[in-house]
């Protein structure tokens, strides 16, 4: 009989390992499964009764063959297994089933590693981009001349069709103001009557916190709501100074902030100034405030002053 310590597909083999464990020929996998735990427990058990009488163990030969049996038949099931499987996947491919079968084995061991490959460099590639894309851009903001005025438009303010593709709003004040060389704005649309409203004033926060304009035009609920956080520089002394002959009745806005009690004028109405024309921009009013730490206050304030002139 064999040991089966090589197996094969000897129809014998198979059957003389199917007999070693006491069952019939292709029994199921789970009858071989369970005859071989009991004998494995009997195979225990009758050893530990040896030990415990000081007799010699003997019997482990018996039981080596019982194993090499159980596992001739589970690599056999198993073989067959994964023939069947190979037949059922790559049969189709006929002659060239082998090198099917190759590639397939391939990708499901390594397809892990090679998308892992992929997007590496693909985020290298990007990174490279990205820093290439950085330098080109601070080569030209270098290359600009120095920021005049930095323009903040937050309201109920939308570009109109007539509004040039690039640039719309900067181009539109520097028409307005030849002897400068620079704006910079920003726009940051707050609609009145939105179901989504609070998504656009998050927005309008955030803008707040993190840009540094050095004036806010706004319209009157903007202005409300901006001016009472302090983050507007009061206006009194320039009103009774050099603004004082340009305001007329109702265009120095007075409000408290949060901190100061003490109504103050933090805003401009130039709705009725050339500001409302220059612009190609939807829009209702516009209320002009400088920013506390605005960093040129001094041509904030010269803004206001020269479309102040145009009110009509």
């Amino acid at each position: 009989m064999s040991n089966f310590t090589n197996w094969g597909d000897d129809v014998d083999d198979l059957k003389q390992a199917y007999e070693r464990l006491g069952l019939p020929e292709l029994a199921p996998r789970e009858d071989v499964e369970k005859r071989y735990t009991t004998l494995m427990r009997r195979e225990r058990s009758r050893a530990q009764q040896q030990q415990d009488s000081g007799k010699e163990s003997s019997g482990n030969d018996e039981f080596a063959l019982i194993t090499g049996a159980y596992r001739f038949i589970l690599e056999y099931e198993d073989r067959k297994t994964t023939e069947a499987f190979n037949e059922q996947e790559y049969g189709k491919y006929k002659g060239m089933a082998g090198k099917a079968q190759k590639m397939d084995h391939f990708w499901r061991y390594y397809k892990f590693h090679t998308l892992g490959a992929v997007v590496a460099v693909a985020l290298i590639i990007y990174g490279i981009i990205s820093f290439v894309n950085y330098r080109e851009e601070q080569a030209y903001l270098a290359s600009l001349p120095p920021v005049d005025l930095e323009v903040s438009f937050m309201g109920n303010y939308y570009l109109n069709e007539s509004a040039e593709k690039e640039e719309p709003l900067e181009k539109a004040l520097l028409a307005a103001f030849p002897e400068w060389k620079r704006f910079k704005t920003m726009m940051t649309p707050v609609p009145e009557d939105e179901a989504n409203q609070y998504a656009y004033m998050q927005k309008a926060v955030l803008m707040l916190a993190t840009e540094n304009p050095d004036i806010y035009v706004m319209d009157k609920n903007i202005f409300q709501w901006v001016g009472v956080q302090g983050v507007l520089k009061p206006l009194d002394d320039a009103a009774e100074g050099e603004l004082k002959p340009l305001l007329k009745d109702g265009l120095a806005l007075k409000l408290k902030t949060e901190e100061d009690t003490t109504e103050r004028i933090y805003g401009i109405d130039l709705s009725e100034s050339a500001l409302v024309t220059d612009l190609p921009l939807y829009k209702q009013d516009m209320v002009v405030g400088i920013r506390a730490n605005a960093k040129n206050p001094d041509k904030a304030l010269q803004f206001i002053k020269k479309y102040l002139e145009t009110v009509k």
